[in-house]
């Protein structure tokens, strides 16, 4: 079911952010839920996809203003339309982050998912960077596209004299199968925005001049009618990309029909997406990994400074999904039977443990949000020895553990077979990760 909020209101890409995350102070905890009749899983699972069709909506609509400001800044750059640029960025972040919750078990999801928010990636692929360059694992992190008009590819030479959303996606994108070659999606913009982050631990993002957009001799860095063409290629993509999976969650959507075609593979399919987010994703290769090689290359979102955010949102997406609630970026709210209704009928115990560790992963989170906000940014807590930085990822990592646990605890209560949760040697191996 949809309905509006008793005010609805318009936002601007500041005020979207803020209106959805000022904060865990907006975010109360869960009342504990009681026994009754279980709700009909289809009815469930309709409300989830309903729940994925709006927030897929949201993040496309957020994507079009995005597209809207990168066009502003390119065909009138200053510092006013490059800060407009960046904070439309930082706004479509909100809803898109909140969908990460359908990841992992929505195979629709999982192949689609790369061309918007693969991560992390060898950004001298795409435009001039401090130091790099080729290496063993990668022989083309230093290609720079913007920067030439033809390259070598596998042997191949490539025409790249024209930069179109063809060339990004299908020869760029994961070049030569190499997973660092990220052409496309979020994290390409962010980087064509605020370009690299120098600062290591030290507290500032990336600082990018609007000037390189600018005409003619006011040009830094070079090349910037090309730079600009990569932008507006990227944008059209994230677009594309995006109107895309919206279509796949509509009435005759095939990841909305492949649900609830099987409902016990669906309710498992949404429990395996938490289960997988909170353990090897978020609480492994986005927290642990980052805190234990002390290296802010591991920020989720590290041109921008905007990592605390998106962990933020991809735990409020977790608790959207099984609390079978949205709030959409213009008040607009998206709620239906639950999969915690489902739990609670069979086990209240198991609800209500699982309410209890969302609330927990979203207090941690949201202490970390508050840290960086008050001028602790995140970079600054992975740094060697920082006491205050390990406590606050290190809680939000525990609090996602458990979490996970809750999540194989609410499986064993509907009596589904046990779940495949995405793993991280950072969690199942440390050892591993240094070696």
């Amino acid at each position: 079911m949809i309905r509006r909020a008793a005010s609805p209101f318009r936002v601007s890409a500041l005020a979207m952010a803020a209106a959805l995350g000022a904060g865990l102070a907006g975010v109360p905890a869960f009342a504990p839920a009681h026994a009754a009749d279980a709700p009909a899983k289809d009815a469930v699972l309709a409300a989830y996809a309903d729940i994925a069709r709006a927030s897929y909506g949201d993040s496309l609509t957020s994507a079009r203003s995005l597209r809207d400001a990168l066009a502003a800044l390119v065909a009138e750059p200053s510092a006013a339309t490059m800060q407009a640029a960046r904070d439309a960025w930082l706004a479509a972040r909100v809803p898109y982050q909140q969908t990460e919750a359908f990841r992992f078990g929505n195979a629709i999801v999982d192949d689609w998912e790369g061309k918007v928010n693969a991560w992390p990636l060898d950004e001298g692929l795409i435009d001039y960077v401090d130091g790099g360059g080729a290496t063993d694992e990668n022989p083309y992190a230093a290609v720079n596209v913007i920067a030439n008009a033809s390259f070598e590819l596998s042997g191949e030479t490539v025409d790249a004299s024209a930069i179109t959303p063809e060339l990004l996606s299908e020869t760029l994108q994961e070049a030569d199968g190499i997973e660092a070659n990220v052409a496309t999606g979020y994290h390409a913009i962010e980087f064509l925005l605020w370009g690299q982050d120098l600062n290591g631990v030290e507290a500032g993002a990336g600082d990018r001049p609007w000037t390189d957009y600018a005409k003619g001799d006011d040009c830094t860095g070079g090349n910037c009618d090309r730079r600009g063409e990569y932008l507006l290629a990227a944008a059209d993509l994230l677009v594309s990309d995006l109107e895309y999976i919206v279509a796949q969650w509509e009435e005759t959507g095939e990841a909305r029909t492949t649900l609830l075609d099987a409902p016990d593979a669906g309710i498992t399919a949404i429990l395996t997406g938490i289960g997988s987010l909170s353990y090897g994703e978020q609480a492994g290769e986005r927290m642990k990994l980052g805190m234990m090689l002390n290296d802010p290359e591991e920020e989720h979102d590290c041109f921008s400074d905007n990592t605390h955010n998106s962990h933020y949102y991809d735990g409020m997406g977790m608790r959207n999904v099984y609390t079978g609630r949205y709030v959409g970026i213009d008040g607009t709210i998206t709620e239906g039977p639950s999969v915690s209704e489902l739990v609670a009928a069979s086990d209240p115990e198991a609800d209500a443990a699982m309410r209890e560790a969302l609330d927990r992963s979203m207090q941690a989170l949201g202490d970390i949000k508050t840290a960086a906000e008050g001028g602790f940014s995140y970079d600054m807590m992975l740094a060697r020895g920082s006491a205050e930085g390990e406590a606050l990822i290190g809680g939000a990592v525990e609090a996602l553990v458990a979490q996970t646990r809750a999540v194989e605890r609410a499986v064993a209560a509907l009596e589904l077979e046990p779940i495949a949760i995405e793993g991280s040697d950072s969690l199942d191996n440390p050892n591993a990760v240094f070696q």
